[in-house]
């Protein structure tokens, strides 16, 4: 019986149960309506015989021994017996034989109840109910002991009338109700099916998902504090985290082959170059010191550059993994790193003009307290100013920028180079990214991974590295820090 259920409808399944509840609630009513329909008639009708049965009981003896006298005139005993509801009466002695009766006309050919069962019939009012001594007719009797003579006189009643219209009302219910069901389950099919609508569009909303079409959301097929609404809402926030997730996993997937290539890419050049040269040098192709000198430098600074990439690559892994783990925090002022970076910027084009200035290359430079480590920092800046004189034309000016900017300690380094677009200016921090792909890859610098070590050592302390720049105005890189806090010491109190 389970598994025949787990294989219907939803809306059978609703529908049966349904039905049953309803058939069951039809049946109890119609038995409730029957039995306090017939409690009611037995109560009328008892009421009839012990009102009769105490008239009689208290009557002066005339001629109950006598039947032929209450039988000889059926048309005004009739009427008689109508008014009080008691077709038959009988009289019996002390020592229980009958000795008068009393019987409507109406009773010819009636079954009437045998004296053994008379005899059972209490004598202080007690209703019963005697069956005829043929046939399956049911009588109601009441006995009362006579006051002028010694016995008893029992009052009887058919109950076929009685019988009959229960039976009548039983069978008019069992009908009545059954086209009721059939008509209530044929309406309850079709209220289903409709109230099941909104449930076949999710269904088919999530076929249509499980097809490939992750934008398709549940329309709005209910009122939002409806039950079909709330799981409606929910359903869509699902399917939107959904399609999120995987538009996600589909970039991050794309990176990741993108980011594989390159790291492909920049480990096979310097590979190949250390490989082609120790092949030259095997095949004696290198006779005179000076080749062979040449071929060293070319594989020391191959093999310096494998180097640099591969730290770099294992520096930003460090960083996604655990960045707080790399840092030795303490007290130091971003003043220091921006000297040091004039100073080393200087070194690097000293035809370039170099200016120290406040945040954003205007006024004089601020202080810039942080809590952070300074070797790492000081990486960062030598990035940015590396990256400075990397990708400006020779002689072009730039400023170093230091102060404090909305409780946020910032270190700029300012251009007036050729700027970049916006495709490169989203992309610029992006591992191995170059705005120029031609340029020779000469040192680990230009690997495409300085800007990405600098943004990653930026957000381990909990800061950031911004970009202003637009094509032919230059750019304006800003390392931005959270300011140090009162009270913080080299243990971090």
């Amino acid at each position: 019986m389970r598994h025949l259920a787990s294989r219907l409808s939803l809306r059978t399944r609703l529908l049966l149960l349904t039905a049953n509840l309803l058939l069951i609630g039809l049946t109890l009513i119609s038995a409730v309506v029957s039995d306090r329909l017939e409690h009611y008639q037995l109560n009328q009708l008892d009421s009839q015989l012990r009102s009769f049965t105490t008239l009689i009981s208290r009557a002066p003896a005339t001629g109950l021994s006598d039947t032929n006298a209450v039988t000889a005139y059926p048309e005004l005993l009739d009427p008689a017996l109508d008014v009080f509801g008691v077709p038959y009466g009988v009289y019996l002695d002390a020592n229980g034989k009958v000795v008068g009766s009393i019987r409507s006309s109406r009773l010819e050919g009636a079954s009437l109840p045998p004296l053994g069962a008379l005899h059972t019939v209490p004598t202080d009012g007690t209703p019963v109910t005697l069956n005829a001594a043929e046939g399956p007719q049911r009588w109601r009797a009441v006995a009362r002991p006579t006051a002028a003579l010694e016995g008893v006189f029992i009052a009887a009643a058919p109950l076929t009338e009685l019988d009959a219209m229960i039976t009548h009302l039983r069978i008019t219910s069992l009908v009545s109700g059954a086209a009721l069901l059939a008509l209530l389950t044929a309406v309850g099919w079709f209220a289903l099916g409709r109230g099941l609508r909104p449930l076949r569009q999710i269904e088919h909303t999530a076929a249509a998902i499980a097809g490939g079409d992750l934008t398709r959301r549940v329309p709005g097929i209910a009122a939002p504090n409806t039950e079909i609404g709330h799981l409606a809402t929910s359903l869509n926030t699902m399917l939107g985290q959904l399609e999120r997730a995987f538009a996600d996993r589909a970039v991050s997937e794309a990176r990741m082959r993108s980011f594989v290539s390159d790291v492909s890419h920049e480990l096979r050049t310097p590979l190949f170059g250390i490989k082609g040269s120790t092949e030259l040098y095997r095949m004696g192709a290198l006779p005179e010191r000076a080749d062979v000198d040449e071929t060293m430098q070319r594989i020391n600074r191959e093999a310096a550059r494998l180097t640099a990439l591969t730290e770099g690559l294992l520096l930003l892994a460090q960083l996604d993994e655990a960045p707080e783990d790399k840092l030795d925090r303490a007290p130091m002022d971003l003043r220091t790193l921006a000297g040091e970076a004039r100073h080393d910027l200087r070194a690097l084009a000293p035809s370039r003009q170099i200016e120290l200035t406040g945040p954003g290359g205007s006024g004089p430079p601020g202080p810039a307290p942080v809590y952070a480590d300074e070797d790492r920092l000081r990486q960062v800046a030598t990035n940015l100013v590396g990256n400075a004189a990397a990708h400006t034309p020779p002689g072009t000016p730039v400023r170093i920028g230091v102060g404090t900017v909305a409780d946020r300690a910032v270190l700029d380094v300012i251009d007036q180079g050729p700027g970049m677009t916006a495709e490169q200016a989203d992309r610029v921090f992006d591992r191995f990214y170059r705005t120029d792909r031609s340029r020779n890859r000469t040192s680990g610098a230009n690997a495409g991974l300085g800007l990405a070590i600098a943004r990653s050592l930026a957000r381990a302390h909990g800061g950031d590295i911004e970009l202003e720049t637009s094509l032919g105005d230059g750019a304006r890189f800003r390392l931005a820090l959270p300011l140090q806090e009162v009270g913080q010491t080299d243990s971090g109190l």
